[in-house]
């Protein structure tokens, strides 16, 4: 029997409805993503969906979300072997396997009217010619985007055993105008650069923008006429609010894992500490007290820990301590200075920026310290954030000048690394979970 799912988001509703087919059983053995030394993408041919005639071709955006997954290597179209009439019918299976296919997506797509969009796939694997996947979508003409990036997580999911990540925001600083004086807007967009809304209009500048775990709302600094204040946006209803009234500056906001609390860094003097505050009733806790420079603070998936940076020992470092403060255990021993922790939600790793020879990087290592590895080097990298999978970074690149920041998305894995698409210069990313 069909089961009916409602997915709310903002400002849309969409329903889901499993298509009545024999799907093969995922058999053991039936994952094909390694991440070592010998790791090659899984081939996937994404056919143009029947009816898929809009200025949004969904074909477009799942060929363009798998390009980008680093795990799937879409087949170029001029490669095609035979054009799908009928999506309901098995492809030629044969003829798919001369140009190396290892999955053939099929579909189509139905304007019912000109508000509602209906539309549906077929995940085939080329090597028991068996349909593996299959599902439909019902929804809004205007929200057929998120329409690609849910059936390219169920391919993603179904082909590689990991959760996907397309479906899903990131919150960005948006800047424009000459270098000496930049206008900063925060804004939103799907995890593709797709989608770009605005959300503040650059009366204030704004920085270091931090989702809540339901997505409904953004923690993020604000530099109005007095001092840096942690602010907190809805992005539902657009009210914006500052977190407490303290003396001094607060920075580096971010969300506890059940959304109950923000932990930051607060200035005293020449020196910030790390504090949490309770959003219901807006009480604060200090967690540090070393005299130091502690900031950057970010939550373990499981709340009991936080990751930070500290100048404690002389230079920036990452330490890690218990969520509810007391001794900090240094992770970082590497050459240069750390900055800029962030736990992904996995729980086994904890990306960085480190700076070293004039040089910012971006990397990886696991909680304890160990498995250290940089994903990329240049001029300027900064600020990583994980997707909600676990399994990618952004973070943003500014190459100085009169040139300005992007934003750059690579796997944990260092397999590779993507522009991601803004519409002007754009810096700290958050990426934010998986819509629901």
């Amino acid at each position: 029997m069909n089961k009916s799912i409602i997915l709310p988001r903002i400002a849309a509703v969409i329903l889901t409805l499993s298509l009545a087919l024999p799907v093969a059983a995922h058999a053991e053995g039936d994952i094909y993503v390694h991440p070592g030394a010998n790791f090659k993408p899984v081939t996937i041919a994404v056919t143009p969906l029947a009816g898929d005639d809009g200025t949004i071709k969904l074909s477009d955006i799942l060929t363009n979300d798998f390009g980008r997954s680093i795990f799937l290597q879409p087949i170029s179209a001029t490669s095609f072997p035979e054009q799908i009439s009928n999506p309901d019918v098995r492809p030629n299976i044969d003829a798919w396997k001369t140009v190396n296919a290892q999955f053939v997506v099929t579909g189509r797509v139905r304007h019912s009217d000109s508000a509602h969009v209906t539309a549906e796939f077929r995940l085939w694997d080329v090597a028991t010619g068996q349909q593996v996947a299959g599902q439909q979508y019902v929804t809004e003409a205007a929200n057929s985007r998120r329409v690609a990036h849910l059936i390219g997580d169920a391919v993603f999911t179904r082909v590689t055993g990991e959760t996907g990540f397309f479906d899903s925001h990131v919150v960005f600083v948006d800047e424009t105008g000459p270098a000496e004086k930049r206008r900063k807007r925060l804004a939103i967009m799907d995890m593709d650069g797709g989608n770009v809304r605005y959300l503040t209009r650059g009366d204030d500048l704004v920085v270091t923008p931090r989702f809540s775990p339901s997505a409904q709302q953004i923690a993020y600094m604000s530099f109005g006429n007095a001092d840096p204040k942690v602010s907190l946006l809805n992005i539902e209803t657009g009210q914006h609010e500052a977190v407490g009234n303290f003396p001094g500056m607060t920075f580096s906001p971010r969300f506890s894992p059940d959304g109950q609390k923000i932990v930051m860094s607060l200035s005293e003097g020449a020196t910030s500490n790390l504090y949490t505050m309770d959003l219901q009733t807006r009480t604060t806790t200090r967690l540090t007290d070393s005299g130091a420079i502690d900031t950057s603070p970010s939550y373990s998936p499981d709340g009991s820990q936080i990751v930070f940076e500290s100048d404690r020992g002389g230079a920036q470092q990452i330490y890690v301590m218990s969520a509810s403060g007391g001794p900090a255990k240094r992770i970082s021993f590497g050459e240069g200075r750390y900055s800029t922790p962030v736990w992904s939600p996995r729980g086994d790793t904890i990306a960085f920026t480190r700076q070293k020879d004039g040089n910012f990087g971006i990397g990886v290592m696991k909680p304890d310290g160990g498995g250290e590895r940089m994903l990329t080097d240049g001029f300027h990298n900064e600020g990583p954030t994980f997707s909600p999978n676990g399994l990618f970074v952004m973070f943003f690149r500014d190459p100085g000048g009169q040139s300005g920041a992007k934003i750059f998305m690579a796997d944990i894995f260092g397999h590779g690394e993507f522009q991601v698409p803004t519409p002007s210069y754009a810096s700290d990313p958050a990426w934010g979970p998986l819509l629901k």
